[in-house]
């Protein structure tokens, strides 16, 4: 019998936008493959580094959307925050709140206080993204945490996904703050361990299988958290992010989407009909066949390194025509 993907692990840990869905809709094939991971027995976890939505929020945008979700297989960089927070302080302790309301419930669910405005009792400061975060807000942390207050961030994402394009993260509003106090927060969102940790929890999972489309945050963070990993090209990372990733963003396997979660693992040694020769400045590839499979190979080869700019050329026609379909035709 094949080796199916879903036969090696007992627990998917899904990254959200880019790889389940886009904006309001899903992407095809991600709702047939949760609804088979279900059913072979392979727990789901939905992981997102959104602070911002309660995971009943997220649940009902997922169920709404045609993938069925319950809240509690939601795991939130919010409630992986909160965590951080409990390893810290004691019961009942202030924390000032940076965020949406749904982070704020997090705060109280895990036993402490919430505070808006900074004062003499403040003992943390908790920072997740809320686009009514403004400058009073960020005043208030650097007071609390010029004052000594521990500082935990969500998460760092510089960026976020919008249909308007990429739009300020939590990251940039970490960042100003970094700057006003010369200091360093604690991180609970991906690439960080602690939101994986809670997931991996939360799942019960023994042989987990983290699955996203961004090497900075959901495959460096498989790789923080020693984590097997898969990369989907349905998102934010490209072929050539791929093949010139550091030993710290790379995955176990890529694929196009969430439909080889049913069919055969696709190991990076995986390349029928396609051969790469390598030199220190230039992969040559030759052979005829599936384009991914080309991929596999020239990351097989690459990877023996550090990674980094390389230029690839083809050898043969068929060659020259998957590059074309992975983007890696032409100059670097």
């Amino acid at each position: 019998m094949t080796d199916r993907l879903l036969d090696r692990y007992d627990a998917l840990l899904l990254d959200l936008d880019g790889t389940v869905y886009r904006g309001g809709a899903a992407i095809p094939g991600a709702a047939p493959a949760v609804l088979a991971a279900r059913d072979h027995g392979v727990a789901v976890r939905f992981v997102t580094n959104n602070a911002s939505r309660a995971p009943d929020e997220v649940a009902a945008h997922l169920t709404g959307i045609g993938i069925t979700a319950d809240p509690g297989e939601v795991s939130t960089s919010a409630q992986a925050g909160a965590a951080v927070l409990g390893e810290h302080l004691d019961p009942d302790d202030e924390v000032l709140v940076i965020g949406s309301d749904a982070l704020a419930d997090e705060v109280v669910k895990a036993g402490f206080r919430v505070a808006r405005v900074a004062g003499p009792n403040t003992k943390a400061v908790l920072q997740g993204l809320s686009p009514k975060t403004a400058w009073p807000d960020l005043a208030e942390a650097c007071v609390a945490i010029r004052a000594g207050a521990l500082w935990v961030a969500c998460n760092v994402d510089r960026t976020l996904p919008t249909e308007r394009g990429l739009l300020p993260g939590n990251g940039s509003l970490v960042h100003a703050l970094r700057v006003a106090t010369d200091r360093e927060p604690l991180v609970a969102g991906k690439p960080a361990k602690p939101l994986m940790a809670e997931s991996v929890r939360s799942a019960n999972a023994d042989r987990p299988l983290v699955v996203g489309d961004r090497l900075d945050t959901d495959i460096e963070g498989a790789v923080t958290a020693k984590l097997d990993s898969l990369l989907v090209l349905t998102g934010v990372a490209t072929p050539r992010d791929l093949l010139e990733a550091g030993p710290h963003e790379r995955p176990t396997y890529v694929a196009e989407d969430l439909t080889v979660l049913t069919g055969p693992a696709p190991e990076f040694t995986d390349k029928p009909g396609w051969t790469v020769e390598k030199t220190d400045v230039q992969l040559t590839a030759e052979g005829d066949g599936d384009h991914l499979d080309l991929l596999r190979a020239l990351c097989a080869a690459h990877w023996d390194g550090d990674g980094g700019p390389v230029t690839v050329r083809p050898d043969t026609r068929g060659a020259a025509i998957a590059l074309s379909l992975l983007g890696l035709s032409g100059p670097r």
